[in-house]
């Protein structure tokens, strides 16, 4: 039975926060695990705290760049209705019009990552029948970023996220010699791991937004090469 769904994300825009604080809108270099879950959430209709964190430790997940992207950094402007943490809307000290927020927001243009979503065969069954009918739109880190093509790539059943993410070839669409190409990928690991990076991206509330930290390590990976139109 199949322990291990294979993810494509892929699109001209994608942003995966993962230090945003009010006005400042970061991405990660690749797709966080609460973006992903997020993602795989919105397929299954989650929207309770509780059901997401259950999804949350119901996976691991590793992360192959396939193509890291261009880091793209957009300005933006909110006039009027901006609301005050005391709940009134913000306005001008001096004129009394509604105040200008300004906010910048990250996002990396034209990247693709494959994604090995690891969990016990029932929690993978489930997956797979959501991807089928899903409930809400998926998007990639934010609601402006669709996919540019179906997410599902796989099913399988692998000894690690390791195994699982050399399984698929990358898709190269220049004529190349090289049978295969090493590519940097993040895996979730044990905290006792010695090579693990604590990161803050396992969720705990999605409506309060808080997230406890969780641990993954860098490696790279030697993959075969698949010449494409």
């Amino acid at each position: 039975m199949a322990n291990t769904l294979l993810l494509r994300l892929e699109g001209p825009l994608q942003s995966w926060g993962e230090r945003a604080h009010w006005s400042i809108r970061d991405t990660a270099s690749e797709p966080t695990k609460s973006g992903v879950v997020g993602l795989l959430g919105c397929m299954l209709g989650l929207s309770t705290d509780e059901d997401l964190r259950a999804l949350s430790h119901s996976i691991r997940i590793g992360v192959r760049c396939d193509q890291p992207g261009v880091l793209l950094r957009d300005y933006h402007t909110v006039v009027g209705g901006v609301m005050s943490a005391e709940g009134k809307i913000k306005v001008n000290a001096n004129t009394r019009e509604p105040e200008t927020v300004v906010s910048e927001r990250t996002y990396l243009a034209d990247a693709s990552f494959l994604v090995a979503v690891e969990s016990d065969p029932q929690t993978i069954a489930r997956l797979v029948d959501a991807m089928q009918n899903p409930v809400w739109p998926i998007f990639l880190g934010r609601k402006s970023c669709p996919p540019a093509m179906p997410v599902f790539v796989d099913i399988g059943d692998y000894d690690s996220l390791e195994v699982a993410l050399v399984s698929k070839p990358v898709a190269v669409r220049s004529r190349t010699e090289e049978k295969d190409v090493r590519l940097r990928a993040v895996l979730e690991c044990s905290p006792e791991d010695e090579s693990a990076v604590r990161r803050r991206d396992e969720i705990d509330s999605h409506s309060r937004r808080t997230f406890h930290p969780r641990y993954a390590r860098e490696v790279l990976l030697t993959v075969p090469v698949q010449e494409v139109p």
